[in-house]
């Protein structure tokens, strides 16, 4: 895969001790102390009230990042295209779907049906904002965030127009835990441009490698943050971030496919 490239207007992010960009960017670049704390999500103020009752925390999450991402940039979202990727979406509802599916009533909510599909964070986005541009909702467990980061800037290069990302989990609950230990929320969003613009953070350039990087910037000196990385498919992001939030050019190795890893190159700062 020849390089492909991007810029980085603006970014979003909510995890646990992350409360959003301007806060976290100097806990993630190390000038400041990490606090981990249980992810708080906020209420989608853009959803009308009844959408709003009905949305599980794998939307609120993803709205949340999108909309820190959007303002940021101050872009308008209508027409800005979007890539949502999640390791296996709402692992909340799966859970209560198979508990009900389990007991002798086996009647599905409806509602609790259509916000389990791995595109519901799209459309409600899409209700949300009154976006019409194409979205996309992308899984590849752990890599899910290379694979979206690899769809998102790929849309960029060939349609010449900016495109949103958003990378997220939900925690999952016992019995399902076992199996997919996800301890806590974790999301982070991106607006891509294809051009340079005085608000720009950086420009990013993607390749395919063979061999992992194995370098100390694929991995977060914080032990704390570590843990977040590797527990939190989406938090795969954090080396990407860390550079981001330093301003600081540098190359991280991403998981992607089981015989190649996702090389992400920031190759300017401002």
């Amino acid at each position: 895969m020849s390089a492909l490239t991007a810029y980085v207007r603006s970014v979003g992010l909510l995890g646990p001790g992350l409360a959003d960009w301007s806060s976290g960017a100097p806990i993630i670049a190390g000038a400041a102390p990490y606090r981990p704390c249980p992810t708080v999500l906020p209420a989608p103020q853009a959803l009308p009230p009844a959408e709003r009752r009905r949305i599980g925390a794998t939307v609120r999450l993803a709205l949340g990042i999108a909309q820190q991402a959007v303002a940021s940039a101050a872009i308008d979202p209508v027409r800005l295209a979007a890539v949502f990727a999640s390791s296996s979406g709402d692992g909340a509802i799966c859970h209560e779907i198979c508990a009900t599916l389990a007991t002798a009533d086996r009647q599905i909510s409806p509602t609790r049906f259509h916000n389990s599909v791995h595109n519901a964070a799209a459309g409600y986005w899409s209700i949300a904002t009154g976006a019409t541009a194409a979205s996309s909702a992308v899984c590849a467990y752990d890599a899910s965030f290379a694979a979206g980061l690899v769809e998102a800037v790929t849309q960029v290069a060939v349609s010449g127009a900016p495109a949103l990302l958003c990378a997220y989990e939900t925690a999952y609950p016992q019995p399902l835990y076992a199996k997919r230990p996800v301890p806590d929320s974790f999301g982070t969003a991106l607006v891509l441009t294809p051009t340079g613009e005085a608000a720009s953070l950086a420009r990013i350039a993607l390749s395919l490698r063979d061999t992992p990087g194995d370098t100390p910037d694929d991995r977060m000196s914080d032990p704390q943050l570590e843990t977040l990385r590797v527990s939190v498919p989406a938090a795969r992001s954090l080396p990407l971030l860390r550079l981001l939030a330093r301003r600081q050019p540098g190359r991280v190795a991403l998981e992607y496919l089981p015989e190649q890893h996702l090389t992400v190159e920031v190759v300017e700062c401002r």
